[in-house]
């Protein structure tokens, strides 16, 4: 075969193949260990294959997420702290995904850069691992894309996506009535929803991400990129002993956006902003951005990362079931007549 004058190759255009291959040879093992019930075969191939029967379901409703984790990438980008970035992205899927009452079966993630770095793409896609694997859902596949001119040196972009299944008939919400309780689950920080914010306010305070932080150990970047908790396993187990009747999970728009996502349209919420702890760090985003409690409270998560709606004579016992498996549980208020939600309290 004749070459054109200049012999020019992908490589010399920015896309390295090799440098790819070499990524999904390093990741296979991570990528084994969340292996589950119903993973037919490992990474590599056009596309991947999963066995609903070998999962367990006899009449099965499929049901799908996708999330990223969005500008919280900068911080992680500008600091070089990138595995927790990859359990965010498993957390944003598969905790919405549990909010229909499914259970998060498979995963496959999309990384794209300008040019692949293969030391922070693996550590990205093990955290991705990591967050599968602790919710017990396969990371049957994904694609790593380099696209030169698209990005800025080091950076990239995540994109995640789960799928789930529920025997027919187990769909959520169900059931909600005036009179059911509000149960909270805590988060642990900001989780990966207002970063454009969060940047915002740490750069009015003149600090930078390897500075000291105001409201707790370590650096104010190590503090912003603690991941996003994952409610799948604690979540399942409640909707599975019974008195379930909503999830709502607790991201961008805050209580006030998304608990009304899982109520009929006649009822509302009222919730007791005294019933939990503010966490210190939005303390100090509040105070340093100069905010009010409606504002945090459409913007953030606040402390609270999921609110699971109860029957009111199961909220008992589904609270102890949660704090037996290591959740710190907030009863935050009640499903009422009248839409939107009400608070009372003070948010502190």
């Amino acid at each position: 075969m004749s070459q054109g004058k200049n012999s020019i190759t992908y490589a010399d255009a920015g896309v390295d193949i090799d440098a790819g291959n070499a990524l999904v040879e390093r990741i296979k093992p991570a990528a084994k260990r969340t292996d589950r019930p119903g993973t037919m075969a490992g990474l590599g191939g056009f596309g991947a294959l999963f066995d609903l029967k070998a999962a367990g379901y006899e009449d099965p409703v499929l049901v799908a997420a996708t999330d990223g984790v969005g500008t919280k990438l900068r911080i992680a980008i500008d600091t070089g702290f990138y595995g927790g970035v990859g359990i965010d992205l498993v957390a944003m899927c598969v905790n919405d995904l549990v909010c229909q009452g499914a259970e998060p079966l498979f995963f496959l993630d999309y990384f794209a850069t300008g040019k692949l770095e293969l030391d922070a793409a693996a550590e990205v896609i093990e955290g991705i691992a990591e967050g599968c694997e602790a919710a017990n859902t396969a990371l049957i596949g994904g694609e790593t894309a380099e696209m030169p001119g698209m990005y800025p040196p080091g950076d990239f972009d995540l994109a995640g996506f789960a799928v789930g299944a529920m025997e027919r008939g187990g769909a959520l919400p169900d059931g909600v009535g005036a009179g059911d309780v509000l149960l909270g689950l805590a988060s642990n920080g900001v989780h990966s929803n207002g970063y454009s914010l969060v940047r915002r306010i740490v750069e009015m305070s003149g600090l930078g991400w390897s500075d000291a932080c105001p409201w707790g150990e370590g650096t104010l970047g190590a503090q912003l990129l603690a991941p996003t908790r994952l409610y799948v396993t604690p979540a399942l187990q409640a909707i599975r002993a019974g008195g379930v009747h909503a999830l709502a999970h607790i991201t961008g728009g805050g209580l006030t956006e998304n608990l009304p996502r899982v109520l009929p349209e006649t009822l509302g919420a009222e919730i007791d902003l005294t019933a939990w702890p503010l966490p210190p760090v939005f303390g100090w985003l509040r105070e340093e951005g100069g905010m009010d409690a409606a504002e945090m409270l459409k913007t953030f998560n606040c402390g609270i990362g999921m609110v699971l709606v109860v029957d009111a004579a199961a909220a008992e016992a589904l609270t102890a079931m949660l704090e037996s498996a290591g959740e710190r549980v907030h009863q935050i208020g009640r499903v009422s007549e009248g839409q939107g939600i009400r608070y009372s309290g003070t948010l502190a």
